[in-house]
């Protein structure tokens, strides 16, 4: 990293303050989760309850190739403390919201700061970090995710018990000034200046491909999916993309390079992100509804599953660092993908009476194939796109991962609702509602005893479907890696 005014940059601690900021929108998601039972009984919000979770996802990937413009054109440093910034305005609003229109605005301005956060993480430590240890580095911040997922539910737990739910959100404002502050005082750089246009067609063609993509996964995961609203959206997606396409092509300065596009590791290395988040997020959602609604287990168990996962992630990220000195993106992934394959397989053919030990093992499994893929495909695809646009390949590379998770997870649930209402509709003694109780233990224990055995099959059938599509997507990355070149660099 450059020096600014005589001062170096502090890496340690703006090691810290990265990874403060990554675990604070990364236990986001979990701890209002936790809070919204009590959020739907206070704002009486039931049925716009999915929108404070979807808008804030929307919102944070329509941004993120945004952002990872603006890292190049003017720096890291400020474009970070500005999506921080609006990350805390958003906290704070959500937090001082008492009607869930307002709520889920504020949680559309949050998304908009939280979209900064994780690509330009990435991007400073590729900035302050050379390539032999970024890796690691990458596993240490991406380990926030892991230690949000375990520590989520208590303290939402906690602060909903103890104060309201409104200290959910306001929590994160101390912390983030915090981190502004050590962002802005630790991190050096040179100041940088374009005489460039600024690419706004550009922008605002992609943000309007992605909000209408994004939003049209969100409409056909419903239930019962608007063939209006999902045809209209396709159709803007597509005219978008064109429009953003043809203006990329003439513009001095386009918001993302169309010749990284050309080079075919860069292309492999996030179409194979994307898919593996696919099924990583197949994985984290769906096990622990196998724990509670199969095995019959607390939800803290339930979510622990899950937690093998997240400590070997850490240790493969390292692992992965030493890898990539010797071997090449497409050598590595290749070894990793199969560990994935191996695990799908599993999950898709473990009978029902498996035991819960052996879901951890799997886990464990797994955590090493998610932690080579995701921090070789994030070092590669950084390498190879060249210093001038480590931004734009770094937050490229973090929404395939994102447009991966919102896809895979209208097509599970897709799969997933078609089986259970097979399954339900072959038993005159069943509805829907039953399943509803059946994944929650605690409800689970009103329903009739002799119902729970069929109940319990068809839920194992309907999640065994699931990891039947994880196979298929897994097998189509490892085709797409063999067509990268056996050098890469």
């Amino acid at each position: 990293m450059e020096q600014s005014k005589g001062r170096k940059t502090n890496v340690l601690l703006v090691t810290i303050a990265i990874f403060v900021a990554t675990f604070m929108t990364a236990i986001e998601g979990t701890i209002v989760s936790t809070a919204m039972p009590t959020i739907i009984s206070n704002l009486h919000g039931m049925k716009l309850m999915n929108w404070v979770f979807s808008i804030y996802l929307l919102t944070n990937a329509m941004m993120t190739p945004i952002y990872g413009k603006m890292a190049d054109r003017i720096g890291r440093k400020p474009i970070f403390i500005f999506g921080l910034a609006l990350f805390v305005i958003g906290s704070s609003l959500c937090g001082l919201s008492n009607h869930m229109g307002t709520l889920i605005i504020s949680r559309a301005i949050q998304g908009l700061g939280a979209g900064a956060i994780m690509p330009v993480s990435f991007t400073i430590i590729a900035d302050i970090y050379p390539i032999e240890k970024r890796a690691k580095v990458l596993g240490f911040n991406g380990s926030a995710w892991g230690i949000a997922s375990i520590i989520a539910p208590l303290l939402g737990g906690f602060i909903v018990d103890k104060l309201t739910w409104h200290w959910i959100f306001f929590i994160n404002v101390p912390i983030g000034i915090i981190t502004i502050g050590l962002i802005w005082y630790f991190l050096q750089e040179e100041k940088k200046t374009s005489a460039e246009p600024v690419d706004y067609w550009g922008s605002l063609w992609l943000m309007a491909a992605l909000l209408s993509l994004l939003y049209g996964f969100q409409v056909m995961g419903e239930a019962k999916p608007s063939v209006l609203v999902l045809g209209s959206m396709l159709v803007i997606a597509v005219a978008a993309f064109y429009l953003f396409i043809r203006v990329e092509k003439h513009a001095q300065d386009p918001i993302i390079s169309l010749s990284l596009f050309k080079n075919r590791t860069f292309v492999v290395q996030n179409a194979v992100a994307a898919l593996v988040s696919g099924f990583l997020i197949g994985f984290e959602v769906y096990m622990p509804m196998w724990m509670q609604g199969i095995l019959g287990l607390k939800a803290s168990m339930g979510g622990f599953v899950v937690t093998p996962s997240s400590v070997m992630w850490i240790f493969a990220s390292l692992w992965a660092g030493q890898l990539l000195v010797k071997h090449a993106p497409r050598t590595i992934l290749t070894g990793s993908l199969c560990i994935l394959l191996v695990g799908s397989f599993i999950l898709a053919l473990v009978p029902q009476t498996t035991p819960f030990w052996f879901f951890l093992l799997v886990a464990a499994g797994l955590g090493i194939g998610f932690g080579l893929i995701i921090t070789t495909t994030t070092v590669t695809a950084q390498s190879v796109a060249g210093a001038d646009k480590v931004g734009v390949a770094t937050s490229f590379n973090t929404l395939s991962r994102t447009l991966g998770q919102t896809l895979m997870v209208s097509v599970y649930g897709i799969i997933l609702n078609r089986q259970l209402a097979k399954g339900i509709a072959g038993d005159g003694r069943l509805d829907q509602n039953m399943l509803n109780e059946l994944i929650n233990p605690e409800t689970a224990l009103n329903l009739p005893k002799q119902l729970l055995p069929t109940l319990r099959h068809i839920l194992y059938n309907g999640l065994h479907f699931i990891y039947f599509a994880s196979i298929v997507l897994i097998a189509i990355a490892i085709i797409i890696n063999l067509m990268d070149r056996k050098r890469s660099k």
